[in-house]
């Protein structure tokens, strides 16, 4: 199965209105929302008219531009921004010190993302991937048995032997916790490096999720573009909410 993934719904109200022209031309299966943000609340609001599948896309390190954002959270949200943009290893390590301010900003993000849509999210992501660093897994903030999104897959001879073993590693713990895909790739990579086949092949016999910024134009051209039209037909597609744990060997 191959999920359509689009990012940053919410963000602001371009973002919203590219991904909502894709999802409306049948190209993409499930959306990551964020909240407190400039276009969460009409973000919302589109998805009870359109039955879009919906995931929280959690923000650690960038500003909230909400109006509707409550001061604390916006301090405690300064901090893990802070510190997570100090170096580009900060993600790796756990910082004890900030362990309350990551546990406000989750709790907070998914308080406010069912006070938008009513429901829990179907996934849940980060943005720029932060769901992934140290404080959020250490601390164990998501509960178990949800569906997240993995670390990405890499194709023979891509990165190094470390990066590969650390990422591989983390999706082992993960998959003992949570619900993963069994793969997970950029659609700008993918076409970049002329490998969208492979991601076809992988999806026939097993889950695939193809993350997307439709607000980038090249990546919404191709979306809309026939080929890609011809792409998706070839490959079962579903939702996150479709995503099913494998039965253990």
């Amino acid at each position: 199965m191959l999920i359509v993934n689009a990012d940053d719904w919410g963000r602001s109200r371009a973002e919203t209105d590219a991904i909502l022209q894709c999802y409306q031309a049948g190209r993409i299966t499930s959306v990551s929302a964020m909240v407190f943000m400039e276009d969460s609340e009409r973000a919302a609001a589109l998805v009870k008219e359109s039955g879009l599948d919906v995931g929280l896309h959690l923000n650690f390190d960038e500003s909230f531009s909400g109006k509707n954002c409550p001061a604390p959270l916006a301090r405690c949200q300064e901090k893990t921004k802070r510190y997570l943009k100090s170096s580009k290893y900060a993600q790796l390590i756990f910082n004890p010190f900030l362990r309350q301010q990551f546990a406000v900003s989750y709790a907070s993000q998914t308080r406010e993302f069912v006070r938008l849509y009513g429901r829990a999210p179907s996934h849940v992501d980060g943005h720029h991937h932060m769901h992934l660093c140290a404080n959020v897994l250490l601390s164990r903030l998501a509960p178990a048995g949800m569906k997240m999104r993995r670390n990405f897959s890499f194709w023979p001879g891509e990165k190094s032997w470390l990066n590969r073993r650390y990422r591989a590693l983390v999706d082992r713990w993960l998959a003992r916790r949570y619900v993963l895909p069994d793969y997970f790739f950029c659609i700008s990579q993918s076409l970049r490096q002329q490998k969208l086949e492979r991601v076809e092949l992988l999806a026939r016999s097993s889950s695939v999720e193809l993350m997307t910024h439709p607000a980038c134009q090249a990546e919404s051209e191709y979306l809309l573009s026939d080929g890609f039209c011809a792409f998706l037909g070839r490959v079962p597609a579903g939702s996150y909410g479709q995503l099913q744990r494998r039965p253990s060997h």
